[in-house]
């Protein structure tokens, strides 16, 4: 069994509990000066590795890695799309290169992304009939589900589909064939 002092249980800085903190003496005022004198000679020590460092012409490649050292290109374009904030554009750039295996070769013949509005989360696809364009109004909210699954959620809320354009607009009922306008009728 271990005796307890008379004035209580002790701290080994301070002497008895309740007691006033006596100043450091002896061995306990080496440890700190020993602690201090550490420190600065740590810092003094970082800040002449700095300075060698600045002479020799900046820092040099080490053993281990760290952020200077070369990337793979794949690593190199991701990191840069993440730094960037280009993870949604990129991402739906991507939709766009591979539109035949989201929507399947048939609609993919017929239909095909024009552009994506970012702000809206808008996806506009252009079809070469109304027959598709209407086809593909059925298939919207399926298709949208799909890409905000591949893409993540909320990526894309709407698809604005586009049917054929018409034919080119002429100005007025009679027109001559391969005529330029009506200024090519008076001669």
């Amino acid at each position: 069994m271990s005796e307890q002092p008379v004035n209580g249980p002790r701290t080994p800085d301070a002497g008895p509990v309740g007691a006033p903190a006596a100043a450091p003496s002896g061995v306990d005022l080496a440890r700190v000066a020993l602690r201090a004198a550490k420190e600065q000679a740590r810092a003094r020590g970082a800040a002449a590795q700095q300075r060698k460092q600045a002479r020799r012409g900046g820092l040099r490649s080490g053993a281990r890695a760290d952020g200077r050292d070369p990337l793979p290109l794949g690593a190199a374009i991701n990191r840069l799309i993440t730094e960037r904030g280009w993870e949604t554009p990129a991402a739906v750039g991507g939709v766009m290169g591979r539109w035949p295996q989201l929507v399947g070769p048939e609609v993919a013949q017929h239909c095909a992304p024009l552009r994506y509005d970012e702000d809206a989360r808008v996806l506009t696809v252009s079809c070469d009939s109304t027959v598709w364009a209407t086809q593909l109004r059925l298939l919207a909210p399926q298709l949208v589900a799909r890409l905000n699954q591949d893409l993540g959620q909320g990526t894309v809320r709407l698809i604005k589909v586009q049917g054929p354009g018409g034919p080119a607009r002429r100005y007025g009922p009679l027109r001559a064939p391969g005529s330029t306008g009506y200024g090519d009728t008076y001669g």
